[in-house]
């Protein structure tokens, strides 16, 4: 593996999972919203356009809220390694990682790192079976070369 090969990882399942989840959430909120009409249960009060668009709204919100789950993210070259979980981003120098693991029973892939941190790889998940052990030897394969490159130079200094 060269420097310059690149390797892109993002989860499938959980994509496809929002995804399906934030349409339906926003299209039941559509319908609460169209559903909201007139006066209330004891008469006090009627529900008004900007009640229905406030549903709405918190529909959307939610659905947004789904779709953060999508984000997750691995991109990794031969000198680094770019993680973006849901929340959260690293960029890290392929010195500072001591292995990748994907231990069975896992939900996901992860980094340990030489000061003994273990950083979650979300974008590799369980779920998603074959590709994700494609993936994991994927980033192996950078890294041993990578460790193979750092040998090079300490035997030829």
């Amino acid at each position: 593996m060269s420097d310059t090969e690149l390797v892109r990882l993002k989860p499938r399942r959980i994509r496809v999972v929002c995804w399906s989840a934030a349409i339906v959430l926003v299209v039941v909120f559509a319908l609460v919203a169209t559903s909201l009409t007139g006066p209330t249960g004891d008469g006090y009060g009627s529900f008004q356009r900007g009640d229905q668009i406030a549903m709405i709204g918190l529909g959307i919100f939610g659905a947004l809220g789904f779709l953060l789950f999508t984000r997750p993210r691995i991109e990794a070259d031969g000198r680094r390694i770019r993680v973006r979980n849901v929340i959260s981003s690293y960029e890290l120098p392929w010195e500072v990682v001591r292995g990748i693991r994907f231990d069975r029973g896992a939900p996901w892939a992860s980094l340990e790192l030489h000061d003994d941190d273990l950083l979650p790889l979300i974008a590799l998940q369980a779920a998603d079976k074959e590709r994700a052990v494609d993936g994991v030897r994927a980033l192996r394969r950078l890294y041993e070369a990578h460790q193979a490159r750092l040998a090079e130079r300490a035997v030829g200094s």
